[in-house]
């Protein structure tokens, strides 16, 4: 049975988890940053990487004192190499390495987004590949088919902002504070979704492309007039947001060929509303619908553990001298799109 010593800090959550092969979480410990960055509305890359420094050595101490393990035990250590905030990255892969180098054991390092790509298979043994997977968080919206451990073809990706993105700038528009993306679900269940119009951009366009610039730009225009209740606003944004995601997912569908499920992963895959329209999409193709469970939705520790354990199975390791990456796609041959989906 492996077990490996996964590590997490590519934004605002300080993170580590001891994983086995067996699918078993045998300890985690997740510190939040939230309070540090509510003040400014939104992450600060300095002080999430300050953060990051102070509390990462203690939390690995504590995951390995609650499973009564040594570094000894573990069959290597991983660690989120990138994509990211190129200073939260560069402290919890230095730290990887230091482990790894102390404890002689081999060092895995994790593209953050295969993190949350193959998250569904810690949780559900039965998912095969290949699957197709939506990718949504504060930072990505990509469909990808995930033919296997480091195999993915993009199908899409936004040309703008990401749909995480819309549902935290959308919420800082009606003053939930942070972080707005659970805020503003709660406040959606008491509106009214068909109180306000608004765009639904991109909707039956061929290309399975996805953009929010225009629907986040709509939601202010809506705030500004004063005339609409927040709850309805609330409302009508998330409504269009899924509308465009069912929409652009049906497309790709069409070109992603046999699948065995719809899988979705990432933070915005922990609304239920989105969640309930995707498995009802699903239904109708005929697929498995598959998502985490909420605590493997947000970035987690235990997703760069099951990867490592992935990839471990693979024969697959990394020297200590790979660099740490502020952008890191999960298809690299893909071709770039309009707008900032260059990055993705």
């Amino acid at each position: 049975m492996e077990i490996v010593l996964g590590i997490e800090s590519s934004c605002d959550e300080t993170a580590a988890a001891l994983v086995t092969g067996e699918r078993v979480v045998l300890a985690q410990r997740i510190a939040s940053q939230d309070e540090v960055h509510r003040p400014y509305g939104g992450v600060v890359p300095e002080i999430a990487a300050r953060a990051h420094v102070e509390r990462l050595s203690p939390i690995i101490a504590e995951v390995l004192a609650e499973a009564g393990m040594t570094l000894a035990d573990l069959d290597a250590v991983a660690a989120t190499a990138g994509p990211g905030l190129i200073g939260g990255v560069m402290v919890g892969l230095v730290t990887a390495k230091a482990l790894a180098m102390a404890s002689d054991k081999p060092l895995i390092a994790i593209n953050h987004l295969e993190g949350h790509a193959l998250s569904p298979r810690l949780a559900d043994a039965t998912l095969n590949f290949p699957y197709l997977l939506l990718l949504v968080s504060g930072g990505h919206c990509q469909l990808l088919v995930v033919e296997g451990v480091g195999r993915y073809r993009r199908l899409a990706t936004t040309i703008d902002d990401a749909m995480g993105e819309a549902f935290d700038k959308s919420a800082k528009i009606l003053g939930l504070g942070y972080p707005g993306g659970p805020a503003l679900e709660r406040l959606a269940l008491e509106g009214d979704a068909k109180a306000v119009r608004l765009p639904r951009p991109l909707l039956g366009s061929e290309e399975p492309h996805f953009s929010f610039a225009g629907l986040k730009s709509a939601v202010m225009r809506a705030y500004q007039t004063g005339e609409h209740k927040h709850a309805d606003i609330a409302a009508a944004f998330q409504q269009a947001a899924i509308d465009c995601v069912i929409d652009r997912t049906s497309c790709a569908l069409a070109s992603a060929g046999q699948v065995t499920a719809l899988v979705v992963a990432g933070g915005v895959a922990a609304n239920m509303a989105v969640r309930s329209a995707l498995e009802t999409l699903a239904a109708a193709h005929g697929l498995r619908f598959v998502a985490p469970p909420l605590a493997l939705c947000t970035d987690n520790a235990a997703m760069i553990g099951w990867a490592g354990i992935e990839r471990l199975r693979m024969g697959q390791n990394d020297s200590l001298d790979i660099a740490p990456r502020p952008r890191w796609p999960l298809d690299e041959s893909a071709e770039p799109v309009r707008g900032a989906g260059v990055k993705a």
